[in-house]
């Protein structure tokens, strides 16, 4: 399989979102050492051109793998709407603009939904592992509803929005491992995780 480091299996993480970056960590250290992009050469940024999920989460992988020649993953993850037809989807962490950060993304989002009754939402994670050349894609989904107000102090993106079925408090309100066990990036990951260990 891949190299090992101190019992763990070294896998690397195309991605500089440190938020995403210690969340993966968090889901993964007890089997694998994640290290991430900035491990390989410090300051890569992948253009994620993509119109799926899929597709971005492919050229991350890809970029890696072909570039550095290292076994490594990628994923992308978008909010999905029901009332907005999918969006942000895709578009998610640029919703609000190319240089929209998360509190812009949120603030149109909360605009967009003024008045609409219908806030059921799902967040969406695909992870694309390239390993020995081969491409494999594991996806996780968490459905719920979008708040009428932010709410909560952990997280990032739209966690202060998004409230999961069955909870009556925001992912910004859990702490990590309570997101974790429930998350759509907890799902593929763990999905993910299990494929790496058969």
């Amino acid at each position: 399989m891949l190299p090992n480091n101190q019992g763990k299996t070294t896998l690397y993480f195309a991605s500089n979102n440190l938020h995403k970056i210690e969340e993966v960590r968090q889901i993964l250290s007890k089997r694998f050492l994640v290290l991430s992009l900035k491990d390989l050469t410090p300051g890569i940024e992948i253009p994620e051109t993509g119109s799926t999920l899929e597709e971005n989460s492919l050229i991350k992988a890809k970029y890696i793998y072909e570039k550095f020649h290292v076994n490594g993953f990628a994923d992308d993850t978008g909010l999905e709407v029901r009332a907005l037809d999918g969006k942000p989807g895709v578009r998610s962490a640029r919703y609000d603009g190319e240089l929209a950060d998360d509190h812009k993304n949120v603030s149109l989002l909360l605009k967009t939904m003024e008045g609409v009754e219908d806030r059921k939402a799902r967040f969406r994670t695909v992870i694309t592992l390239i390993l020995g050349g081969k491409e494999y894609q594991f996806e996780g989904i968490v459905n719920g509803v979008i708040s009428q107000k932010r709410s909560g102090t952990k997280g990032f993106g739209y966690d202060t929005v998004f409230i999961p079925e069955d909870y009556d408090k925001s992912f910004a309100q859990m702490t990590p491992q309570e997101k974790n066990k429930i998350s759509h990036r907890g799902i593929a990951m763990r999905k993910f995780a299990e494929y790496l260990l058969t």
